[in-house]
């Protein structure tokens, strides 16, 4: 005899057996009871959640000679028909092949006739959604005032694309994901069943995996039953058959970060390659680990029950939340889930894995409003630890960095008349440029370098880094050449700090009398 799936195999006979949807099992089963059964139902949710079983044991009980508490008996020859695919009274149409207007005028047609046994006819029309527009408008009359004894049953993942029209005429019941812990139940009490050994943290990692769904939940079960059968399934072997990766690497992965290590996050990349994991799903895991991270984090309460891990694994999720705070977690996650849609059909995996890992340890690379919160950061811990000194970096308008400068300038003997221009102008250069530049020249200050060049001193930081970008640097040359009808160099140089600008440089403004004042605007 040949071998049947567990999701087939287990499927529930009766309205007991369902798990995770007792909101909607009770009110069907009441209306059963009370003889107040609808004419036309809407079943959606994500998949593997029960619509179709509990389409079927809906039209079981609604036709079953016996039944017991408003679910089918299963003994009596309706229910026994229907169990085997063999009652002409259930009739189970895919939307997605028959989604003509001419299949539904064959139902139609069909509906005129009244059942050979049992109460009701029950057309079960799944995938719904993949009707189309002619085909709903079709249905429409025959769904609004079908025969006493014609019942209609529409399943969809997809209640969004279901017309208004149809919606109307239909009680609509939401199926919810199914929880882990509903999940594991359900997986070990049937390898008990099944006489086969599994470890508790294999089948809620295999739960957890199925992502609410039931049928993928024994599905995945399956897959690893086969590959280690006849062996206890551990959770070791559940994770390299669905090519994942234990937490701990996480933790590994987020510490290098943090350290801005490059080289050791795509060595470990290196080593999950090698293991044969799944690329795919080591990114939605570890975006699901940070998750957990970050509820640990924010939450004051007991949060055990909400991110589902182990007492061993809160204990280090604590630990190495202490490491880390808010604004960096939601950085991490936001980057590995704008990854997560990106790797899914990419051709690509390890490289688009190895660019990620590298913004997340450079956050110079990106200039999105997290990321200049953690480039802040940086700056703050580099404060703390003494990183900073007096010593100035130096670029010039060729991009080159020059020596540092550490002597005391002394007055100009003449300054060329092209600079004492920009600078007398310099009020009016930065109003007439636009965000980001504009902030960051408002607070420069202006300087004479080596050979008659015109030196814009900025802090130490986000300003001097913009500035000192050779595409920036060369832009801002344009500019200011365009504004005198003169070419003039320029070096851009830095100042730490808290540092004494009048150490190591002259205020062109002063010498020149003229006090440079750039007027207040709102930036949006």
């Amino acid at each position: 005899m040949s071998y049947t799936a567990l999701y087939r195999k287990f499927r529930p006979d009766i309205f007991e057996d369902v798990k995770g949807q007792e909101h909607i099992v009770t009110t069907l089963r009441n209306q059963i009871k009370a003889d107040r059964i609808g004419h036309a139902y809407l079943f959606t949710g994500t998949r593997g959640t029960g619509k179709t079983t509990i389409a079927k044991l809906f039209a079981k009980s609604v036709n079953c000679e016996n039944p017991v508490d408003g679910s089918p008996c299963g003994k009596c020859r309706c229910c026994q028909s229907i169990s085997s695919g063999a009652s002409v009274n259930v009739i189970e149409i895919d939307a997605a092949s028959n989604n003509g207007v001419d299949n539904i005028r064959e139902i139609i047609d069909e509906v005129s006739y009244s059942p050979v046994e049992g109460k009701y006819k029950v057309y079960i029309i799944d995938e719904v959604h993949m009707l189309s527009i002619g085909a709903f408008n079709a249905l429409l009359k025959t769904l609004e005032e079908p025969p006493s004894y014609v019942i209609f049953i529409l399943a969809t993942t997809e209640v969004h694309k279901i017309p208004i029209t149809i919606l109307s005429r239909c009680q609509r019941y939401d199926f919810k994901r199914i929880t882990i812990d509903t999940i594991s139940d359900r997986l070990r009490e049937l390898m008990e069943k099944e006489n086969v050994a599994v470890e508790e943290k294999a089948l809620r990692y295999i739960a957890k995996t199925a992502d609410g769904s039931m049928r993928d939940a024994l599905s995945l079960l399956d897959q690893c039953i086969a590959f280690h059968f006849g062996e206890e399934l551990t959770y070791d072997k559940v994770l390299d058959v669905l090519g994942a990766v234990d937490t701990s690497v996480f933790g590994q992965l987020i510490e290098l970060i943090q350290a801005h290590d490059i080289t050791g996050c795509i060595s470990l990349l290196e080593e999950v390659v090698m293991q044969g994991r799944e690329l795919t799903q080591f990114v939605s895991d570890i975006t699901w680990y940070l998750r957990n991270l970050l509820l640990v984090k924010t939450s004051d309460g007991n949060i055990e029950d909400v991110i589902d891990v182990s007492s061993d694994n809160l204990a280090r999720l604590r630990d190495e939340a202490e490491t880390l705070d808010s604004e960096q977690i939601m950085r991490y996650i936001r980057i590995f889930s704008e990854l997560s849609g990106k790797i899914k059909y990419a051709t690509q995996k390890r490289i688009l894995i190895e660019m990620t890992l590298i913004k997340l340890c450079k956050p110079a690379m990106e200039t999105s409003n997290d990321a200049v919160v953690a480039r802040v950061r940086d700056i703050e811990e580099k404060l703390e630890k003494g990183a900073f000194t007096i010593a100035q970096s130096v670029v010039g308008s060729s991009g080159t960095v020059q020596p540092a400068v550490e002597v005391k300038k002394e007055i100009p003997k003449a300054i060329p008349e092209d600079i004492k221009m920009i600078v007398k102008e310099w009020s009016g250069i930065v109003s007439e440029t636009i965000p980001p530049l504009k902030i960051y020249l408002k607070n420069a200050r202006l300087d004479l370098g080596n050979d008659n060049q015109l030196v814009i001193v900025v802090e130490d930081g986000m300003a001097y880094d913009y500035l000192s970008n050779p595409d920036n640097l060369s832009k801002l040359q344009t500019m200011l050449s365009n504004r005198i009808e003169k070419e003039v160099a320029i070096q851009v140089q830095s100042l730490a700090q808290g540092a004494d600008y009048e150490e190591n440089h002259i205020d062109l403004s002063k010498i020149i009398n003229m006090e440079i004042e750039i007027e207040e605007e709102n930036i949006d």
